[in-house]
C-alpha cells in the first residue's frame, strides 16, 4: 500500500472514530453561515405545498428523532444540507427533490463510510468506500453496486484492480494474495473464467484457459528452471491430458501431478468485500410520512423518485449464498439489496406509476386448449411424448469439451420404431406404430444445458400439452407445455433444412453470446405414422418467451414494415394474449444506460449472424406488463406488481419484483412513452411525454425463413404493387438494415 493510499486510509479511520454526538454538532454548525428559519415539527400542510417557492435555509428535528439542517424546497430538502437519523447514520451533502443526489457523504453508526457521487438516493458514479472491517474500495458504482473500473484492498492483504459488474469481479482485473499468490487475467461473476496467468510464490506459473476458478481447457505450467506442462486441463483426471518437457538444466519434475495445482488453487478464493447495510437508499426519511411535494397544479413530473417495490422484501440467504446466485442468475451483490428498500416511499407519483387511459387491461386468460382423448391430434402428442421421454431418458454419452463434427451430422438414417406392444428399448403404448427420429441430440443438449430430468417431467409429465386455439400463417401448429416453459411447433421441411443447415453457425453463435435475443432452440425431432399414409410430422421444441411470473398485458410483433402490419381491431376487441403489429404500436420503450447498450450490440449482433444465414422475415416479439396494474394471472407472486417505482439509475441491475432472474429481453424493468401518430401509416408515432412504468420481456423470432425463391417471387410481385420498402419480403441484407434501424427508434436509452 503506498503512502498517498496509507494517508487517504488515515484519515477515514480518524473520521469514523467520531462520537454521534460530534456528528449531531456538525450537522447544526455546518451550515452556520446561512440564515436558518427555525420550523415547528408540526406544520400543517396547506394548498400552498403545491405551489412552489424560493429554496430556504431550514433547521427542522422530528419526532423520531431525525435532524435535518440545509436548504429546502417545497416540503424536502433542495439544494445542501446534512441529515442525521436517530439510529447514529448520517448524510452530508446535496440533494435533488428530497433524494441524495450530487456530491456527498455517507457515514454508518459502525464506522464505514462512503464519499463520492449520490443518484436518487443510490451510490451511483465515482465514489470511495471504507468498511468498518477497513476494507477500501475506490473506483465506479451504479446503484449501490461496484460496477465498472475499481481497486479494494481487503484487511487480510488481498487487493483487486480491475474490472467489476454487478458487485462482483468481471472482465479484466488483477487479484494480489496476501499469501504471494497473482493472477492477472478474466473474471467472470467473481471467478477466474477465461484466459489468465497464476503466478505462485515461488515463480511457477501457469498460463491458460479457466473456468470457474480452475484451469480448465488448453494451458502450460512452467517452472523457473524452463521446464514445463503442455496439454488439456480439468479437476477430472479422465479428462486431464498432456505432455512434460523437461529443461536443459537437467532438473526433473516428471513425477509432478498436475492435479495437485487444483489441490493448490483451492485456496484462491476471491473477496467481494463486506457487505454495506443498510444502503443510503434503505433509509427513510420523516418528511415522507406526511403530505409531500407533488409539484405544480395541473402538471406531473415524468421523474419519479418513488422505489418502494423496486425489489423482493425477501432476503436470499447467507453471503456466499447469495454470491452463488449472483453468478447463475446475473444479479446484485448481498442479500441486503432484497431487504427493506420497500420502506423508502417518497410518495411522488404521477402518471408513470399507472396505465395508459386509452388501454383496457384485462386479465389474461391460459392459452390454448387441453389435448385430450378423442382429439385430432391426441395419438401425435402421445408419439411426441414418447419419443421424447425415449431420447432423453435413454444414457447419454459423456459431452466432450468440444463437439466432433459428427455431432452435427443431420443425415444419419437412424430411426428408433415404436410399435404398440413395445420392444427391446421401448415401452407398450395406447398410441399407433410409429418411428422416431432425433437430430442431433449432443449438440441440442449442450446448448443450454437444461436439466434432463425437468425438461422430460414439463414435456412428457402427466399433465397434457395445450394446443394453441389456431394455427399460424406458415400452417405450423402450436402446443404449450402445461408449464407454459415450451412451445412446440410443427415445422415444414424447408424450415426444417434451414435449421439443419444453420445448426453449427447457430451454436457457436449460442456459446459465444449468452445474452443472444435469437429464439432457444431445445430439439428437433420427427415422426413418421405407419400405415398408407406413411405421413411424417417435424417438431422443434422453443422455449416461450412469455413463461412469466406477472401477466403480459399487451404484445407486439415488429419488423419495421408497414404494409399489412396492422392488427384493425378496436381497443374493445383487444385481448392481452392478442399480438398487435407495427403499425399497433403506440409506445416507444426506454432502457437504462446498461441495459441499452448491451441490447443494442446484443440486436446488431444477432442481426449479423441472420444476414450471414439469409435469413429473413424475422421479427422482435414484445411482451409489456404494466406495472400499475393490479389483475393478475397464473400462479404470481403478490409483490410483482402495485405501484411500480423507478429510478433513472441501472434499475436492470436489480433483481424483479418477483425475485426471478433478470438479464436481457427478460423481467426487465423499464419504462414506455406513449406515442400519437399524425397519420394512419406513419410507422413510428410522436412522443408525448406521458411515460408508464413496466417489465419488459422481449426476443426475435422466426428465424428460419431463407430468402427462397417463393420469397423472391412474392418481392417481386408485391413491389409492383406497393411500395418495395414497406412490404417484408426483401433481400436478408436489406431486411436486417430496416430492421436495425426501425428496432433503434423504439428502443431508446432512458439517460
Amino acid at each position: 500500500m503506498n503512502k498517498e493510499f496509507g494517508g487517504i486510509v488515515k484519515g477515514w479511520e480518524v473520521t469514523i472514530r467520531k462520537s454521534q454526538a460530534a456528528a449531531k454538532k456538525r450537522a447544526k454548525s455546518i451550515f452556520a453561515t446561512m440564515s436558518v428559519a427555525h420550523v415547528d415539527d408540526d406544520d400543517n400542510d396547506n394548498d400552498n405545498d403545491d405551489i412552489p417557492v424560493e429554496v430556504i435555509d431550514i433547521e427542522k428535528s422530528f419526532p423520531g428523532g431525525d435532524h435535518y439542517t440545509g436548504q429546502w424546497l417545497n416540503n424536502c430538502p433542495h439544494g445542501q444540507g446534512s441529515y442525521m437519523w436517530s439510529d447514529g447514520c448520517m448524510y452530508v451533502g446535496e440533494w435533488f427533490r428530497g433524494q441524495l443526489t450530487g456530491k456527498g457523504k455517507f457515514s454508518w453508526i459502525g464506522g464505514a463510510t462512503y464519499e463520492g457521487q449520490f443518484k436518487d438516493g443510490f451510490m451511483d458514479g465515482e465514489g470511495m468506500y471504507v468498511g468498518s472491517s477497513s476494507d477500501v474500495y475506490m473506483g465506479k458504482w451504479v446503484m449501490n453496486v461496484k460496477h465498472g473500473m475499481g481497486t479494494i484492498h481487503f484487511p487480510s492483504g488481498d487487493s483487486y484492480d480491475g474490472d467489476w459488474r454487478r458487485g462482483l469481479q468481471h472482465g479484466q482485473g488483477r487479484y494480489t494474495w496476501h499469501f504471494g499468490y497473482k493472477y492477472s487475467g478474466h473474471w467472470k461473476n467473481g471467478e477466474m473464467s477465461g484466459n489468465g496467468i497464476m503466478t505462485w510464490k515461488n515463480g511457477n506459473q501457469y498460463d491458460g484457459c479457466w473456468e470457474a476458478g480452475l484451469p480448465k481447457g488448453n494451458g502450460t505450467y512452467r517452472w523457473p528452471d524452463g521446464s514445463s506442462y503442455e496439454g488439456v486441463w480439468s479437476k477430472d483426471p479422465n479428462e486431464q491430458s498432456g505432455n512434460y518437457y523437461p529443461s536443459t538444466s537437467g532438473t526433473e519434475n516428471s513425477d509432478w501431478d498436475p492435479q495437485d495445482v487444483m489441490v493448490r488453487l483451492g485456496e484462491c478464493k476471491a473477496c467481494q468485500g463486506e457487505k454495506i447495510t443498510p444502503f443510503p437508499s434503505q433509509k427513510t426519511f420523516s418528511w415522507s410520512t406526511g403530505k409531500t411535494t407533488k409539484g405544480s397544479k395541473g402538471k406531473s413530473r415524468l421523474k419519479r423518485m418513488s422505489i418502494d417495490v423496486r425489489l423482493n422484501s425477501n432476503s436470499g440467504g447467507s453471503e456466499a449464498d447469495v454470491a452463488s446466485e449472483i453468478s447463475t442468475r446475473n444479479s446484485v451483490e448481498g442479500k441486503e439489496v432484497n431487504e427493506g428498500v420497500k420502506s423508502l416511499q417518497i410518495d411522488d407519483r404521477d402518471k408513470s406509476s399507472g396505465i395508459p387511459g386509452n388501454i383496457t387491461i384485462r386479465t389474461p386468460k391460459r392459452q390454448g386448449h387441453t389435448i385430450h382423448k378423442g382429439h385430432k391430434n391426441y395419438e401425435l402428442m402421445l408419439n411426441l411424448q414418447l419419443g421424447i421421454r425415449h431420447s432423453v431418458g435413454r444414457p447419454a454419452p459423456a459431452i466432450s469439451l468440444e463437439l466432433k463434427p459428427t455431432a452435427f451430422d443431420t443425415n444419419e438414417k437412424i430411426w428408433t420404431k415404436f410399435p404398440t406392444k413395445g420392444s427391446k428399448h421401448t415401452p407398450p403404448h395406447q398410441s399407433c406404430d410409429f418411428k422416431w427420429k432425433d437430430y442431433c441430440p449432443l449438440v441440442f443438449r449442450k446448448l443450454f444445458k437444461v436439466d434432463p430430468a425437468d425438461y422430460m417431467l414439463s414435456i412428457c409429465g402427466s399433465d397434457a400439452l395445450r394446443e394453441l386455439s389456431s394455427p399460424g400463417k406458415s400452417g405450423s401448429f402450436f402446443y404449450l407445455t402445461n408449464d407454459d416453459k415450451y412451445m412446440i411447433k410443427t415445422m415444414k421441411k424447408a424450415e426444417v433444412k434451414v435449421l439443419k443447415r444453420m445448426l453449427p453457425a447457430y451454436y457457436s453463435h449460442v456459446q459465444a453470446f449468452e445474452n443472444t435475443l435469437l429464439t432457444s432452440f431445445f430439439g428437433l425431432h420427427c415422426v413418421k405414422l405407419t400405415g398408407t399414409t406413411q405421413r411424417k410430422v417435424r417438431f422443434v421444441i422453443m422455449g416461450n418467451l412469455f413463461c412469466t411470473e406477472v401477466p403480459i398485458h399487451r404484445r407486439f410483433d415488429l419488423k419495421g414494415s408497414s404494409h399489412g402490419r396492422v392488427t384493425d381491431k378496436p381497443e374493445s376487441e383487444i385481448e392481452a394474449t392478442t399480438t398487435l403489429k407495427d403499425l399497433d404500436l403506440n409506445f416507444i420503450f426506454r432502457l437504462q444506460n446498461l441495459w441499452f447498450q448491451e441490447f443494442c450490440r446484443q440486436v446488431e449482433r444477432d442481426c449479423d449472424f441472420l444476414e450471414q444465414e439469409r435469413i429473413m422475415d424475422y421479427s422482435l416479439l414484445v411482451g409489456i406488463h404494466f406495472r400499475g396494474n393490479s389483475s393478475r394471472g397464473g400462479n404470481q407472486d403478490s409483490n410483482s406488481v402495485g405501484t411500480s417505482p423507478r429510478s433513472t439509475s441501472d434499475m436492470g441491475l436489480l433483481f424483479h419484483p418477483s425475485g426471478e432472474t433478470v438479464k436481457l429481453g427478460i423481467n426487465m424493468p423499464s419504462r414506455v412513452e406513449q406515442t400519437v401518430r399524425s397519420f394512419e401509416t406513419q410507422l413510428i408515432g410522436e412522443p408525448t411525454g406521458e411515460c408508464y412504468d413496466v417489465i419488459l420481456y422481449f426476443g426475435m423470432i422466426d428465424i428460419l425463413q431463407d430468402y427462397d425463391i417463393s420469397k423472391k417471387l412474392e418481392h417481386k410481385y408485391k413491389a409492383f404493387q406497393y411500395d418495395p420498402t414497406s412490404i417484408s419480403a426483401v433481400d436478408p441484407r436489406q431486411y436486417s438494415k430496416r430492421f436495425r434501424d426501425f428496432i433503434f427508434k423504439v428502443f431508446l436509452d432512458d439517460k
